[in-house]
């Protein structure tokens, strides 16, 4: 009998092989999505020095205290929300979407659509 890999086994696997094709430049940062079960995280990050230039997470003060519970979509649409705001203070327009492995669907998907409807394009 030959087992599986987990699901998060298979998550990171994929992650890798995206990340071989996508990486983000100073013009064109990436914005990297960790969803874990309670909690969504976003960073901003320039690939070519290696650092992290804007993050936002379900565990912003702001967020926590407005919603309660962080593990949901209107969760990740706040998330999204304000990793824009930041990323637009900052100067970042254009970012590149980086989802983690995770398919484009429910909390990642909404954090996507918050960042783009608070004006970053990507």
């Amino acid at each position: 009998m030959i087992k599986k890999p987990g699901k998060n086994v298979a998550r990171v696997r994929k992650h890798i092989r995206v990340r071989k094709k996508i990486s983000g430049t100073t013009e064109r940062p990436r914005l990297n999505v960790y969803r874990s079960l309670t909690n969504i995280y976003a960073q901003i990050i320039d690939d070519t020095t290696g650092r992290t230039l804007v993050s936002a997470s379900s565990l912003d003060k702001d967020i926590k205290s407005k919603l309660g519970y962080c593990g949901n979509k209107e969760a990740a649409r706040e998330v999204g929300k304000l990793v824009a705001k930041k990323a637009l203070g900052s100067g970042i327009k254009q970012v590149v979407f980086d989802r983690g492995g995770y398919i484009y669907h429910g909390r990642v998907k909404e954090l996507a659509e918050g960042a783009r409807e608070a004006g970053l394009d990507f």
